[in-house]
């Protein structure tokens, strides 16, 4: 049992909700192609407390969304996270992007759920889960191609979901897969898993804490002539 603020800004959603024993009780989230969070994501956290009849001191822990996703996005949440999760003395719980996203699609028994977000270029973050919530294929940075997810494709009925999904359609077009291509990381969805984080005492260390990059961040610089 908790009352827990949770923050998504892994991908172009800055969104926020607070929740009690996994149940919202408000959210705020602005999806934007700007990546809005640095602007957004504390006048949100204002005003889901405020919506919520809330101060900061009723809060019992602070959940953010661990990755994979934006660099810049993911720095911007977990820096909050942890500064509030410090200055509160409240547990810090992360919650899987990916795992987050799989939970907005229901299907039926014996389907797969395959979140993908874009990455660069034809690469994506992805995994694969089943309609239980189950992880049946680990996190990984890949470059697909007609060959991608050649274990499910015509074995298994798929749902593709995310922003990494228009890739894929562009690949394959076949009766036995379904996109899902507007679904984005929310905070709502991650309501119901840090609640049972909570509950389960899983929590992360505030010190040492960091996003789910997976890849290296390449900075691009721009070279200087001699």
């Amino acid at each position: 049992m908790g009352i827990l603020l949770n923050l998504e800004t892994s991908s172009t959603n800055c969104s926020v909700c607070v929740a009690k024993d996994g149940e919202i009780l408000a959210i705020r989230e602005l999806n934007s192609a700007n990546y809005s969070h640095a602007e957004k994501l504390h006048i949100f956290i204002e005003e889901v407390m405020q919506k919520a009849s809330l101060k900061m001191e009723d809060l019992e822990a602070i959940a953010v969304s661990k990755g994979p996703g934006s660099y810049t996005g993911l720095r911007i949440g977990v820096s909050a996270a942890k500064g509030l999760s410090y200055a509160l003395g409240i547990p810090l719980i992360s919650v899987s992007t990916l795992k987050s996203m799989a939970s907005q699609v229901e299907i039926k028994e014996g389907e797969v759920l395959i979140p993908v977000l874009d990455a660069r270029r034809m690469e994506v973050y992805s995994s694969v889960f089943d309609g239980h919530g189950n992880e049946i294929r680990e996190t990984k940075a890949e470059v697909i191609d007609e060959n991608s997810f050649h274990e499910y494709i015509n074995e298994k009925h798929i749902h593709f979901l995310g922003s990494g999904a228009e890739k894929i359609k562009e690949l394959f077009a076949l009766e036995s897969i379904t996109y899902h291509c507007e679904v984005v990381p929310s905070a709502k969805e991650m309501a119901s898993i840090s609640s049972d984080k909570f509950n389960a005492s899983d929590f992360e260390d505030v010190a040492y804490f960091e996003p789910y990059y997976l890849k290296d961040f390449v900075l691009q610089t721009k070279k200087v002539k001699s």
